[in-house]
């Protein structure tokens, strides 16, 4: 198996890829409960003493719980969006009108030098 099923059960995180196989409740149970916070689950099962020390085989580290939370994203609305978005076609024809002109005037330029010789 390529992939890895990490839990993580009272900020200890355990790699139970191996164990898929022989847990009593299914490979179902563990899967729907990996990569994420699996506490609430893990004491709802009402693991005995023995499944819990079963459990140390298979931890490979700790949660460092003292760093920051990372924020959620914020996701803008359609509307933000379409603001967002007339704007900065505003901006581009703004900007883009300076190097038009010039290059407009400099054909014309060209156009009246070449005229007069």
């Amino acid at each position: 198996m390529s992939s890895k099923f990490w839990l993580d059960v009272m900020n200890s995180v355990y790699d139970v890829t191996p164990y898929l196989d022989e847990h009593p409740g299914g490979d179902d149970v563990v899967l729907a409960a990996t990569g994420k916070d699996a506490t609430d689950d893990f004491e709802d099962a009402g693991h005995s003493k023995s499944a819990k020390e079963l459990m140390q085989n298979f931890c490979i580290g700790e949660l460092d719980t003292s760093a920051p939370i990372i924020p959620e994203l914020e996701i803008a609305s359609k509307k933000e969006t379409a603001n967002y978005s007339r704007n900065l076609m505003d901006l581009t024809k703004q900007y883009w009108a300076v190097p038009v002109a010039i290059v407009g005037i400099s054909v014309v330029a060209g156009l009246i030098y070449l005229r007069k010789k």
